[in-house]
């Protein structure tokens, strides 16, 4: 009570004043309801009020739980509270808290504002991320996989923290672009699927026409080599749906198969037909295996009774298929070592062969000869030395060239 009376006062008339740094009074109002004390409590308790909500205010923003916007009112009523008094205090108390409270919220205000450049900066490079991740998918031909995690990125993007706002406009035309790039590649390539689906069906359709028209032809070889032609177009062909391509094939293989069933019935029917052609010719091969060996004696004799074998050989037609690369084998082997001798025999009697032959036997003679004559007149050791082999070297030659002029004598 003693500091109310120091600060402020009560007349008669129940008007209170509050005593001014100067030392003057201003009036801060009436209080007839009570006591003259009561009075001067009563706009104590304003000042009070006043006090403590500053002081709490000025706390919390240096602890940094105030927010610096909401400091610009209460100094407004601590400046007001000053300049036209309306309670009883030491209002100098209040000048000093208005000013203390614009500096903390200056200063609040720089850590919030530095606060929202670290958020920004954060939620920039979140955003950089997931930019940069698009971009790598942009050119990705994985589909699915690629179109689902670009989907997980926009999701991303949405919930991701807003950064500095022409930053951020400047990635998202960087992320749309990137997503469009994908989208406009995904498009184009299933657009072309199609394509080549719809032209695998026209191609395979048409081969299973071919395949069916050739289905009952008797022409054995001709139509198979025409059925592996198909085959070999059939696998060249783009790809199409799958339930499509299955179909099709179905088609195309049914009428394979009865064409290849058809000539396999055909061919064992024959082959039953061919089993008494298969014993006329396996005695005729044994006879033709019992001419070897062929020498130059019985050379004219062999030719004449394989010419013999080779006539009845024909005249008794078709073989099994199972029988015939042996026994048809077996006769070539025979029909080449007549000519095998054949040639051997005219090479060892072509006159003109052994002319050439006998002619290199000569050279190397000569040769030799003069080798010999050379070394018996030299002198010098060394050069004695090299003539003697080069007479070796000649001597061996002369050897090979007399042994290959013996196969004409």
């Amino acid at each position: 009570m003693n500091d109310t009376a120091t600060h402020g006062r009560v007349d008669a008339e129940g008007n209170v004043f509050v005593r001014l740094a100067d030392g003057t009074e201003a009036s801060v109002g009436q209080y007839k309801a009570g006591t003259p004390i009561e009075g001067l409590q009563f706009y104590q308790r304003k000042y009070d009020d006043l006090k403590i909500e500053a002081e709490l205010f000025l706390r919390r923003l240096k602890t940094g739980q105030g927010r610096p916007d909401g400091a610009k009112a209460l100094i407004g009523k601590l400046t007001s509270a000053v300049e036209t008094p309306n309670c009883v205090g030491d209002l100098t108390v209040f000048t000093a808290l208005a000013a203390n409270l614009e500096t903390a919220a200056a200063e609040r205000a720089e850590q919030l504002k530095a606060e929202r450049e670290v958020i920004r900066a954060a939620a920039l490079q979140t955003r950089m991320d997931i930019v940069m991740r698009a971009e790598m998918l942009a050119d990705s031909t994985q589909w699915k996989t690629a179109g689902d995690a670009l989907k997980e990125l926009l999701d991303e993007w949405q919930k991701a923290p807003h950064a500095e706002r022409a930053a951020e406009q400047d990635l998202w035309k960087r992320f749309s672009a990137a997503r469009n790039s994908f989208e406009k590649r995904r498009r184009a390539h299933f657009a072309q699927r199609e394509t080549e689906r719809a032209e695998s069906k026209a191609i395979r359709a048409g081969l299973v026409k071919e395949a069916q028209a050739l289905a009952e032809s008797k022409d054995w070889v001709t139509t198979a080599k025409a059925f592996s032609a198909l085959m070999a177009r059939w696998k060249a062909a783009p790809r199409g749906k799958r339930q499509e391509d299955d179909a099709l094939w179905e088609q195309f293989k049914a009428a394979q198969d009865a064409f290849f069933t058809a000539r396999s019935a055909d061919l064992e029917k024959r082959d039953e037909q061919h089993k008494g052609n298969l014993v006329i010719k396996e005695e005729l091969l044994a006879q033709a295996q019992a001419l070897l060996p062929v020498t130059d004696a019985n050379i004219d004799s062999i030719k004449q009774a394989l010419r013999s074998i080779q006539e009845k050989w024909e005249k008794a037609g078709h073989v099994p298929r199972s029988d015939k690369d042996r026994l048809e084998g077996g006769l070539r082997k025979i029909e080449e070592a007549v000519r095998n001798h054949e040639k051997d025999r005219w090479r060892r009697t072509n006159p003109e062969a052994r002319d050439r032959a006998n002619g290199v036997v000569e050279q190397f003679r000569s040769s030799l000869a003069k080798l010999d004559a050379d070394i018996a007149s030299a002198k010098d050791a060394r050069a004695k030395a090299d003539l003697e082999k080069r007479r070796a070297t000649t001597a061996l030659l002369l050897e090979a060239a007399e042994n290959a002029a013996k196969e004409y004598a």
